[in-house]
């Protein structure tokens, strides 16, 4: 295996990595997907490691962040022992772990903590009270909007 990336492996690479900034995941996140991407053959952690670079640290964390949303599928390499990966190609599956994986347990948490949040207007000032109460109640209008948007959002993502 070339271990230098090619011109076109980085423009691709790059795009990942823009893409996991915006995200808020690791660098190395989007690195690794970008390569498991537009390689044509899996790739064990060894070839990741030595294509992009990175550190054994990195490479196993960020194949541990794709794989908790279904960013990368464990492949079987016959007369191999190690473990190889491929991209998942099909975005609806990718937003669909991402979402289940990242977003909706903030929404469930969210839920706890506003009926904390709740208990704690009584001990308000009177004249803040008020106040408070419609922007807790705006801030639950917002979380409901929020939770019943994602299932929405995710039928129009269509399968390749």
């Amino acid at each position: 295996m070339n271990s230098a990336l090619s011109e076109l492996e980085k423009e691709v690479v790059d795009i990942f990595v823009r893409i996991a900034g915006v995200l808020s995941l690791p660098r190395s996140v989007g690195e690794l997907y970008g390569i498991l991407f537009i390689s044509p053959e899996p790739m064990c952690i060894d070839d990741l490691m030595c294509k992009l670079k990175i550190s054994k640290g990195s490479t196993s964390q960020g194949l541990k962040i794709l794989r908790s949303f279904g960013a990368v599928n464990p492949v079987y390499v016959a007369g191999d022992r190690r473990d190889f990966f491929t991209a998942e190609a099909e975005l609806r599956k990718i937003v669909a772990g991402f979402v289940n994986e990242q977003i909706r347990p903030h929404l469930d948490n969210g839920k706890a903590r506003m009926a904390r949040i709740e208990g704690l207007i009584e001990a308000e000032v009177p004249g803040r009270k008020e106040f408070i109460a419609e922007r807790i109640e705006r801030l639950q209008g917002w979380q409901k909007r929020a939770g019943s948007l994602l299932p929405f959002a995710l039928n129009f993502i269509k399968p390749d």
